[in-house]
């Protein structure tokens, strides 16, 4: 028989509401928030409870990542595990044990400090098949005439782009890709992720039905928000009227449209206001910013939402005007909660009109987890220069002007990490330590942890039953195996998820 009443206690409980941090007890009524109480436990509730003694470690509303491809994360597990060859040839030779004459061959694992062999060169080795080879890290692959030309690949786009029609064909094998998404799901359990916001391109191959068949049968441990991504054509708006009224569970929700603007400013693709050092461009790319601000505003319209991805200043801007036509209240504030996820590079002048206009920042609290500070200090002097580079990260502005922040990880790019985020926003230090970056930019531990709650819920609509430790809302809540508050943020790193749980049932236990 299965607990439907149990009580957590600890001396660090981080409410992220109006109680803030107390020592004291929460209970679980199967899957809600009963009582939150400072203080011990009395006698007569001890009686009557299961009890976890959590003492010492911090519990925390449940924690939202409001940036996921699931998507990117499968292709680092299809076909062949490759992870035990050691060089180039070993490869070769694997595949070749297992290629004959089928119509596709796919893997996985390889290093990614392999060299990559030419397309021409694969298709000689694997003629008339499919060959599509992904790294540790999907960053790198190996694929041949063949696949090149039977998937449309652009080479030139981004990765997760490049391969939505193989993603395709991927999301509508059945067998291979639901128990795999609840790998997906017990590996964000564990890092106390209990939702998300989950970006699928197009009209996600009809993932979402695979989503509510796990919901149908009490198998699905993450709070899934889907947003649209357009990949193939543009925005579907019919498509978005049919989600909004089929999904609107405390499980599954349509969350709207995500788009891509602009591109990375280490390779000149972000749009910026004024021209790159020493260059008379301010982006290589050609964006269609009509075709962007008719989508929003079709969006607005219907009721639901938009995420701009921008990561140059002159991108943020493009993204502030575009919102900033869309239906406000009497306060002069957005009425459907459109988000920029990034915001690299920013000028303070639009974070201000962010904040006048209620855009959430959706950002990514990890991503000095993938350089190191010589890169990225080098980058920035290259490329727009260290004046401009004090409003990188700018994420201090952003509070203090009042943006409603929230985090996301643009998984698999970087894997969650609670503790490991706070190492990097607050301290504004890169993996090897050394010297800080643009630390006047950085947050607190505090800011960081409602970032990762409340900011969540928020930015999901979900305030109302989810994002704090308060009575009445749904159980979902994440404990870290220490207090999180108090550890220098320098130390964070070592800190880890010690319980998951998620509408009152735990999920995962250290």
């Amino acid at each position: 028989m299965s607990i439907t009443q149990y009580i957590l206690k600890s001396d660090h409980i981080f409410c992220s509401d109006e109680q803030g941090i107390i020592n004291g007890y929460i209970i679980i009524q199967n899957n809600k928030i009963q009582s939150v109480e400072n203080g011990p436990i009395p006698s007569s509730l001890q009686e009557n409870y299961p009890i976890y003694d959590l003492s010492g470690k911090t519990i925390l509303p449940g924690f939202f990542d409001a940036h996921t491809f699931f998507t990117g994360w499968s292709l680092r597990h299809i076909g062949i595990d490759l992870s035990t060859a050691n060089t180039e040839t070993e490869v070769i030779e694997i595949l070749k044990s297992q290629y004959t004459m089928q119509d596709s061959l796919f893997g996985h694992g390889i290093s990614d400090n392999f060299t990559v062999p030419s397309p021409e060169r694969l298709e000689e080795l694997f003629p008339n098949c499919r060959l599509v080879i992904f790294s540790i890290s999907g960053d790198h692959f190996w694929i041949n005439k063949t696949a090149i030309n039977h998937y449309g690949f652009d080479l030139t786009a981004d990765c997760n782009e490049v391969f939505w029609k193989l993603l395709d064909e991927v999301l509508k094998d059945k067998s291979f890709i639901k128990p795999l998404f609840k790998k997906y799901t017990s590996m964000l359990n564990s890092r106390g992720i209990t939702s998300v916001k989950e970006i699928g391109f197009d009209q996600f191959s009809g993932f979402q039905d695979i989503l509510s068949e796990l919901e149908s049968k009490n198998e699905l441990n993450l709070r899934v928000h889907f947003m649209s991504q357009p990949v193939s054509s543009n925005a579907d708006f019919e498509y978005a009227k049919r989600m909004m009224a089929e999904f609107n569970s405390e499980f599954i929700r349509f969350s709207g449209f995500n788009r891509m603007t602009d591109g990375s400013i280490s390779q000149g693709n972000g749009l910026l206001k004024y021209p790159y050092e020493n260059q008379t461009y301010n982006c290589k790319l050609n964006i269609d910013w009509n075709l962007i601000q008719d989508e929003v505003l079709e969006a607005d319209r219907l009721g639901t939402r938009f995420s701009l991805n921008a990561q140059g200043d002159g991108a943020v801007a493009k993204a502030v005007d575009i919102f900033s036509l869309c239906e406000k209240d009497h306060n002069g504030k957005l009425v459907n909660r459109h988000a920029i996820t990034e915001a690299e590079f920013s000028d303070p002048v639009d974070l201000k009109r962010m904040a006048d206009l209620g855009i959430i920042c959706e950002y990514y609290p990890q991503i000095q987890s993938i350089t190191s500070y010589d890169d990225k200090v080098g980058m920035i002097k290259k490329m727009i220069g260290m004046e401009r580079g004090k409003n990188y990260w700018n994420r201090r502005k952003m509070k203090d002007y009042g943006v409603p922040l929230c985090c996301g990880t643009d998984l698999p790019l970087v894997i969650d990490n609670i503790p490991e985020s706070i190492y990097y926003s607050v301290t504004g230090l890169f993996p090897e330590g050394g010297l800080p970056f643009n630390q006047e930019n950085c947050l607190t531990p505090v800011e960081v942890l409602e970032s990762w709650t409340s900011g969540g819920a928020y930015d999901f609509y979900r305030e109302k039953d989810l994002g704090s430790i308060t009575v009445g809302k749904l159980a979902d809540l994440t404990v870290i195996d220490g207090d999180i508050l108090h550890t220098d943020p320098i130390d964070c790193r070592e800190l880890e998820v010690f319980m998951t749980i998620v509408n009152g049932r735990i999920v995962f236990q250290k």
